[in-house]
């Protein structure tokens, strides 16, 4: 794996016993001790999660503001300074360069969070559509992030900062917050359905504070296996998955984050299939026969092909085999009984409620 990039946690990995695999190019920790206890640590306690790779990019400037609401399916305006809001990139067919977190700094200054796989692609396309006095900087490689996410998530980070954290809500952020003697950026968001943060520092910041937030034994490192089991008991859509090129904001059912009274970059090709009504959608299944629903598996009705699986796996809290599917919309009323094409064979599913599991606030 020496071609692979490593983040600047790199190093911390063994000594928490972390087993690291090829993600999107990324030499990263695939699990610790194991999926489903770090699942059930972030459920129940805390976790704590290497997200260094993911890719920040910066767009500055007085006509910021314009550029990113053309650029984003949501209504950038509606950001407050100290706000985050989640969005879509899209491309003129309404197909999907990549999700995203947009942070605003100030007045003209966003900080744009994308996943690490996309992060040239975003950049590249983001400046073929750049007008007016915007800068845009891909600053990935001067920062490192990592995820604090859980119930007890809040307790354990107040210890290590003066800053009041409750008075950070809910998709806000502060920036130079001094966690343990480091300035960091502190945003309440993550991606695992719990609460919790995401700190933005230097690489240096950001290895002393991985040591120090596991000092506390309530925590536990955790990789990418249950980082994956959690966002998709939640039903958060993963790029590539659930979303991609070829299947929209709407299809994923991200329309919550598609604004469709502004302009936008492939606004027409949505309001067009929103309009003639959607021929395919993602929804939740759950195997009533024996196997769990994979990734590419097919889905079929009474024999006819309908779609495929996006993400499956057994849920490590409540034991369902499980799985996402984007099918023919004439399929996907709660109850309809389908089929998975399982190693050959036509294993009987059944369209569900989702998100499979949703937190008591």
């Amino acid at each position: 794996m020496s071609n692979l990039k490593r983040t600047p946690l790199f190093d911390a990995y063994s000594k928490y016993g972390g087993k690291t695999i090829d993600f999107g190019g990324w030499e990263l920790p695939v699990q610790f001790s194991s999926i489903k206890e770090e699942h059930d640590a972030v459920r129940n306690r805390a976790g704590l999660f290497d997200v260094s790779h993911m890719g920040e990019i910066f767009v500055e400037g007085p006509d910021a503001q314009a550029f990113l609401q053309k650029l984003l399916s949501n209504d950038i305006s509606k950001i407050q300074i100290g706000g985050a809001q989640y969005s879509a990139m899209c491309y003129e067919s309404g197909g999907v360069v990549d999700d995203l977190l947009t942070y605003r700094l100030d007045e003209n200054r966003y900080l744009l969070c994308v996943n690490a796989a996309n992060i040239e692609k975003d950049y590249d396309w983001m400046v073929a559509q750049q007008f007016g006095d915007v800068t845009i900087t891909n600053q990935s490689n001067s920062y490192a992030q990592i995820a604090l996410q859980g119930p007890l998530a809040e307790e354990v980070l107040q210890q290590l900062t003066s800053e009041n954290l409750s008075d950070i809500k809910y998709f806000k952020f502060k920036e130079n917050v001094e966690i343990a003697g480091h300035p960091v950026l502190v945003s309440r968001s993550g991606y695992t359905g719990e609460d919790g943060f995401e700190l933005y520092g230097t690489p240096e910041a950001i290895i002393a504070l991985w040591d120090k937030i596991l000092a506390d034994e309530r925590v536990v490192p955790a990789g990418l296996g249950a980082r994956d089991t959690l966002r998709f008991e939640t039903c958060l859509p993963l790029y590539g998955q659930e979303l991609s090129k070829d299947i929209s904001p709407l299809e994923a059912g991200i329309g919550f984050a598609v604004k469709l009274n502004t302009d936008f970059i492939g606004r027409d090709a949505l309001a067009k299939q929103k309009e003639e009504g959607l021929s395919r959608k993602v929804v939740g299944i759950e195997m009533v026969g024996k196997g769990i629903p994979r990734h590419g598996y097919k889905v079929l009705k009474d024999g006819t092909e309908i779609g495929e699986v996006t993400t499956g796996t057994q849920s490590p809290m409540t034991k369902r085999n499980i799985g996402l599917a984007l099918i023919d919309t004439k399929f996907t009323e709660i109850g309809t009984a389908l089929e998975i094409e399982i190693r050959g064979k036509l294993v009987p599913a059944v369209v569900v409620e989702t998100p499979f599991y949703k937190r008591t606030k």
